[in-house]
């Protein structure tokens, strides 16, 4: 793997930023000593709940015989949606997700019931034994379905640019598809779980698995039916969440809560892994298509993009999801006149969710999709056609929600990995091996990502932080974030450490508290470090303020002058340490403690015109993928990747570089190997690790470079760096795209294969076999 590059030319780096720093969990985690919600040491007398699921699809609930439950070894209580005192009611944004089954089953794996007992296998066992009356009513289970019967969590949305009708009619070309896109399991390691603590006057303390805690504590305080400022969420990590902990985690905790309130015990609740996957949503699926007209040399000239999302039974956050996947439809392509329309698909399933990209892969596919068909059209290598639709600085330079993309930045980005992955000596070789061998065939695909940052609900883009410098000098830092391994906890602590001018070994950021830092916006949407880290960067400049002003006094110096640097501070030719000015500041009573606050600027999107600016900024990249496939079998290897990703001005390299190869890797999962199977009932059969394939460390390309893409964020973003949690995920489209090549191959290249998401070896014989006989 080639060497990170640690700072660019162009960043002011200070003593610690831009400087790669291991995790600051690293070393607990590998030893085993990071500890999680399952780890705490649980007050004596805890009590374990289970949940019991529905096995219907859809049906009105008859009567529920729970006398079996409650007779039941260890059984010490149990819940139906009758016994919530409060509101009964979860959903994040709009109606619809009861926190059990209220009258009617809307899909399988629904919980119906609560049941805690004193051990958590005795609760197990006791929620398996309940008779359930049920009247079976006919399901809908797919987004044909649902359009047919016109069935939507959300209205239609629509994102419209000149007349694309006419602009089709007068198009030389003209190619339309379908394409159905799979939709993925988060299969974090560390599974749904929470803890609810009761204390007097009913106050209540949530440790939880949660990337909402904020969310979290206002749900518990409704369905408890108390105000907010008596429930206090804890979360100081994750073993992952991906966007499956955004608003699901709530559910589980919710649940703890209304059982230990009811009895007066710590109550905890963990989910097994099969029932974690039946019962909790996914990455929306997607049956998209398009239409699209081009000239001669494969420019687009317009287009109709019809998006779907499977959304399941409710809206949770749908409908900004299948915003985003309109966001995203055109990637980095400049796309004429066109109209782009997003429908809200309601189906029984579980209610899908967010999942890294939220949305933004399963438009930016589309745009990839077309490219390879109109290359295929026009008997042009895809990069070519690519690079030649990308935004310009001119005509081109606006998408078609009316947002000016800035600098082109893809251009000079696709021409350094272009010529870094010997992109077209590479293809020459490919073309060559591939009329020598009937049986392996090769395929290469250089794709790019343009990701916009930001939440696209407005008021979300905000973030608060509390700073404390205790009279030793050390500092403790908390914010609004969660951290479920992204490194998040690690950056903050280096921009606290950067602004105090001390080393990170004198920062401790502590578990992310709801008394804290309160009104806090989930960590996602890759903003985390974003906003968070702005928000702590304003407590402490807060404080060093205070602290130069106080000690130019003391030398005769101008606090403008003061600099803090390396545990120390300089002004007028003298100099102290940082833990001595604190506690001569201290005696003199200074403040060394600051709340910070920030807002994300420039951002509106107005839903009536379908125009705005939704994001702050776009992250950039690009992915060159080579696999290798076998026509007789389906199956293929990934070999060689080279990515080029654009982080600005990289806070942390190491943490960066392990974002992109992560995201990779999990994005080649949803496209190759990871499916959801649901039988015909609608029972998710692919609910264990066994039967839905995750990438394993023998998928990772035997040849993959990173580099980063050495330029500072126009915008004010933190030290001018860029959001890296999403934007790597949809570099692996490239690999997707690479596969269609090697079918193409087949074909001469003269047609573009259909190949629906995930591309199994079933997906790609029977795209081979199309390719016989095109129509």
């Amino acid at each position: 793997m080639r060497k990170l590059i640690d700072a660019p030319a162009n960043q002011q780096t200070g003593d610690v930023i831009g400087k790669s720093q291991p995790h600051e969990s690293a070393i607990r985690q590998v030893t085993g000593q990071a500890r999680y919600v399952d780890d705490y040491v649980v007050p004596m007398g805890t009590y374990h709940a289970a949940v019991g699921l529905a096995t219907d699809t859809r049906a009105t609930l008859k009567g529920l015989d729970l006398e079996a439950v409650r007779q039941s070894p260890g059984v010490i209580d149990v819940i139906t949606i009758d016994d919530i005192p409060g509101q009964r009611d979860i959903a994040p944004v709009f109606d619809g997700d009861p926190i059990l089954v209220d009258g009617e089953i809307r899909f399988h794996g629904q919980p119906l019931f609560a049941v805690l007992a004193d051990t958590h296998r005795h609760a197990q066992q006791a929620a398996t034994k309940a008779r359930v009356v049920s009247e079976p009513l006919p399901p809908c289970l797919s987004v044909s379905q649902a359009h047919e019967q016109q069935r939507f969590v959300r209205p239609l949305h629509r994102m419209e640019r000149g007349d694309w009708q006419a602009g089709l009619e007068s198009s030389q070309h003209i190619a339309s598809a379908h394409l159905s896109i799979g939709g993925q399991e988060h299969m974090y390691l560390e599974g749904q779980v929470a803890l609810a603590i009761p204390d007097e006057e009913d106050r209540l303390l949530i440790h939880t698995s949660s990337q909402h805690p904020s969310e979290v504590q206002k749900l518990v305080a409704e369905v408890l039916d108390v105000p907010l400022n008596k429930v206090v969420v804890d979360m100081r990590r994750m073993g992952g969440g991906f966007g499956g902990k955004e608003t699901q985690a709530a559910q589980w905790a919710c649940l703890a809560a209304v059982l230990a309130r009811r009895n007066g015990r710590a109550v905890k609740l963990r989910l097994p892994r099969a029932q974690d996957m039946q019962a909790t949503g996914k990455r929306h699926p997607f049956e998209n298509g398009y239409t699209v007209g081009f000239d001669a040399q494969g420019l687009i000239q317009a287009c109709h993009v019809d998006i779907s999302g499977n959304c399941g039974i409710s809206a949770d956050l749908s409908d900004a999801i299948v915003d985003r996947a309109m966001f995203h439809a055109d990637n980095g392509y400049y796309l004429g006149d066109c109209l782009v329309e997003g429908h809200r698909c309601q189906t029984n399933q579980v209610s899908h969710t967010a999942f890294r990209g939220f949305g933004g892969p399963q438009g930016m596919i589309m745009a990839e999709a077309m490219m390879d068909r109109i290359a295929r059209t026009v008997q042009q290598d895809p990069l070519s056609v690519r690079k030649r639709n990308l935004y310009d600085a001119d005509a081109r330079s606006e998408t078609h929600y009316g947002m000016p993309v800035g600098k082109p930045l893809l251009a000079d980005l696709i021409e350094k990995l272009e010529h870094s992955s010997d992109y077209w000596q590479r293809r020459e070789a490919i073309t060559a091996f591939n009329q020598g061998s009937p049986v392996i065939k090769r395929g290469l695909a250089l794709t790019p990502v343009k990701f916009g940052i930001s939440f696209t609900a407005k008021h979300l883009n905000q973030a608060g932080a509390l700073v404390h410098v205790y009279t030793d000098g050390s500092v403790q830092v908390n914010h609004g974030g969660t951290e479920m391994g992204q490194g998040l906890h690690t950056k903050i602590a280096q921009i606290a450490a950067n602004e105090l001018g001390i080393g990170t070994d004198g920062i401790e950021v502590t578990a992310t508290r709801t008394d804290k830092v309160p009104n806090t916006s989930p960590t996602a949407a890759s903003s985390g470090t974003d906003i968070n880290g702005k928000a702590v960067q304003n407590a402490c400049q807060q404080i060093r303020q205070r602290l130069a002003e106080f000690y130019a006094a003391s030398v005769n110096g101008d606090a403008d002058t003061v600099v803090f640097s390396q545990g120390r501070v300089q002004c007028n030719g003298k100099s102290t340490t940082f833990q001595d000015l604190v506690q001569q500041a201290y005696i003199g009573r200074v403040s060394l403690s600051a709340s910070g606050f920030y807002k994300t600027p420039k951002i509106h999107y107005d839903r009536d015109t379908g125009k705005g600016r939704p994001f702050f900024y776009f992250a950039y990249g690009a992915a060159c993928s080579e696999v290798q496939l076998d026509v007789l079998t389906g199956e293929y290897k990934v070999t060689r990747v080279d990515i080029l990703h654009d982080v600005g001005n990289s806070i942390n390299p190491a943490i960066d570089r392990g974002q992109i190869e992560g995201g990779f890797i999990q994005g080649m999962g949803w496209l190759t190997t990871e499916e959801l199977r649901w039988n015909a009932d609608g029972k998710l059969d692919s609910n264990n690790p066994a039967t839905y394939k995750i990438p394993a460390i023998g998928d990772t390309p035997a040849i993959f470079n990173v580099d980063l893409y050495p330029r500072a964020n126009d915008e004010d973003s933190i030290y001018h760096s860029k959001a890296v949690g999403e934007p790597p995920f949809m570099l692996a489209i490239s690999v997707w795209c690479a596969i269609k090549d090697a079918i193409a191959s087949t074909a001469d290249y003269r047609h573009d294969p259909d190949l629906n998401t995930p591309a199994t070896p079933e997906q790609v014989l029977w795209a081979l076999k199309s390719l016989e006989e095109p129509s």
